[in-house]
C-alpha cells in the first residue's frame, strides 16, 4: 500500500512538473507584469537594468522548476540565478529589493498553483516554492555580502591611490573621477590631517577608522601609509572641530593640520604643509595637539621647507620693510636684547613706551605679537630670513696701499 501511495505521489509530482514546464512562460509573464505593477523602484530603473532584472526573474523561475524535479538536491543559489546579469546590478538593486523579487516569485507561483499543480498537489507545490524561496533568500544575502566585501576592498585600494596622489600633488582629471567614485561630494573646503598610528591597523580597525571619519565630516578620505596616517576632510562644517574629534584615532606624538583650501584639487598644498609640519614638530615639544602647520613655520624652515621660508618673509619681514624702518629696527632691538623693553629703548634712544607702541604696531602689521615668547621667536626667524634674502651691500675694496 505504501508503495502504491509513493507511486501515486511520484506520478502527481511528474504531472505537476510537466505542467510547470509548460507554464514557465506564463509564470515569467505574470511575474514581470506584477513587477511593473507593484514595485516602484523597478519602474524607476533604466531600461537596461529592467531587462537584467527580468532575466533574473526568469532564471529564478527556471531554477525552481529544475529543482522541483528532484527536491532532495540543494536548491540553486542566488549566485546561479544572478549569473545571467552583470555584477554591477547589485549596485542598482539592493538586497531588500532582491528579497522582494523572491517574495514576488513565490506569490506568482502561489497565485497559479491551482492551474499548474496536478489535482490535489496544490499544497505540495506551495510548500516546495516556500522552501525554495527560503534557501534562495539566504543565498542572496551571501551574494550581497561578497559583493560588499569586494567593493569595500576595491574602494580601500582606490582611496589609498587618491590620498597618495594628493600627497604627491597630482590633481588631474583622473583624480576627480576617482574621488567621485568614492562618494566625495566636493562641497565646501578641504583640510589635511596627518599623524602616526599607535600600531599597524588591520582591516577591522581601518574600516572603523573610515566610518569614524565619515561621521566627523561631510566628506572624508583615509590613507594608511605604514605608520603614517593621512586624513582628508571636506565639507561646509567646521573642519578643525571635526579634526579635533578624530584625535583619539591617532597614535602618540604630534598631529598636524594643514591649512584649509577651497577644494580637493588644492588639497596637495594642505598635505605638503601638514607633512612638513609633522617632520618639524619634534623641534617644538610643547606644541598643542593638533597643531596647525602654519604655527610650525620656524620649525619647518629648519627642515628645509621652502614654502615656510617664503611665507615668513612675505607675511612678516616684507610688511615691516614696507611699513618703514622704525618698526623693523624696533623689532630687531627687542628680540636681539633679550626681549626687554628697557634694553631696546636704550639702544634706540627712545622711551620704553615708544618701544611698546611700536611693537603693538608690529603685531598689527604681521599678525604675530612680539610680546609673546613663541610669536617673538617666529618674528625673529622671519627677521633673519629676510636679512638673508635681502641684497647685501657690496664689500668695501681692500686697501692696497703700502705703509
Amino acid at each position: 500500500m505504501l508503495a502504491a501511495m509513493s507511486g501515486t505521489a511520484s506520478r502527481d509530482q511528474a504531472h505537476t512538473l510537466r505542467r510547470l514546464h509548460d507554464g514557465s512562460g506564463l509564470l515569467s509573464a505574470a511575474a514581470l507584469r506584477k513587477l511593473d505593477e507593484t514595485l516602484p523602484w523597478y519602474r524607476a530603473l533604466p531600461a537596461e537594468d529592467r531587462s537584467w532584472v527580468g532575466l533574473v526573474v526568469q532564471a529564478g523561475i527556471s531554477s525552481f522548476i529544475s529543482w522541483f524535479s528532484d527536491p532532495s538536491t540543494p536548491p540553486h543559489g542566488a549566485s546561479d540565478i544572478f549569473a545571467a546579469a552583470p555584477p554591477e546590478l547589485t549596485r542598482s538593486i539592493s538586497l531588500q529589493h532582491t528579497l522582494q523579487l523572491v517574495r514576488l516569485i513565490v506569490e506568482v507561483v502561489e497565485d497559479h498553483s491551482d492551474r499548474l499543480a496536478a489535482p490535489g498537489g496544490e499544497r505540495d507545490l506551495r510548500e516546495a516554492v516556500l522552501r525554495y524561496s527560503r534557501e534562495v533568500a539566504f543565498s542572496a544575502a551571501e551574494v550581497y555580502a561578497r559583493a560588499a566585501e569586494v567593493r569595500g576592498a576595491w574602494d580601500a585600494r582606490l582611496e589609498a591611490l587618491v590620498v597618495d596622489a594628493l600627497v604627491r600633488g597630482d590633481a588631474d582629471d583622473a583624480l576627480r573621477s576617482r574621488v567621485a567614485a568614492l562618494g566625495w561630494s566636493g562641497h565646501g573646503s578641504a583640510i589635511v590631517m596627518v599623524g602616526t598610528t599607535s600600531s599597524p591597523l588591520d582591516e577591522v580597525r581601518a574600516a572603523e577608522l573610515r566610518r569614524a571619519t565619515r561621521r566627523a565630516a561631510d566628506d572624508a578620505l583615509v590613507g594608511i601609509q605604514g605608520e603614517r596616517l593621512v586624513v582628508v576632510l571636506g565639507g561646509d562644517g567646521d573642519l578643525r572641530a571635526a579634526a579635533a574629534s578624530l584625535l583619539g584615532r591617532f597614535g602618540p606624538g604630534p598631529v598636524v593640520l594643514g591649512p584649509a583650501v577651497a577644494s580637493l584639487a588644492e588639497a596637495g598644498r594642505s598635505a605638503a604643509a601638514a607633512l612638513a609640519g609633522l617632520a618639524a614638530a619634534p623641534a617644538w615639544p610643547t606644541a598643542p595637539r593638533p597643531v596647525a602647520a602654519d604655527d610650525l613655520l620656524p620649525e619647518r624652515v629648519l627642515v628645509g621647507d621652502l614654502v615656510a621660508r617664503r611665507t615668513l618673509v612675505e607675511q612678516a619681514y616684507e610688511p615691516l620693510v614696507a611699513a618703514g624702518g622704525a618698526l623693523l629696527d624696533t623689532l630687531a632691538a627687542h628680540v636681539e636684547h633679550g626681549r626687554s623693553l628697557e634694553a631696546a629703548a636704550r639702544v634706540l634712544y627712545v622711551h620704553p613706551n615708544t618701544v611698546r607702541y611700536r611693537l603693538r604696531k608690529v603685531a598689527e602689521v604681521t599678525g604675530w605679537d612680539p610680546l609673546d615668547a613663541r610669536e617673538a621667536y617666529v618674528l625673529q626667524t622671519a627677521l633673519a630670513l629676510g636679512r638673508l634674502d635681502s641684497p647685501r651691500p657690496p664689500a668695501a675694496p681692500a686697501d692696497r696701499t703700502r705703509p
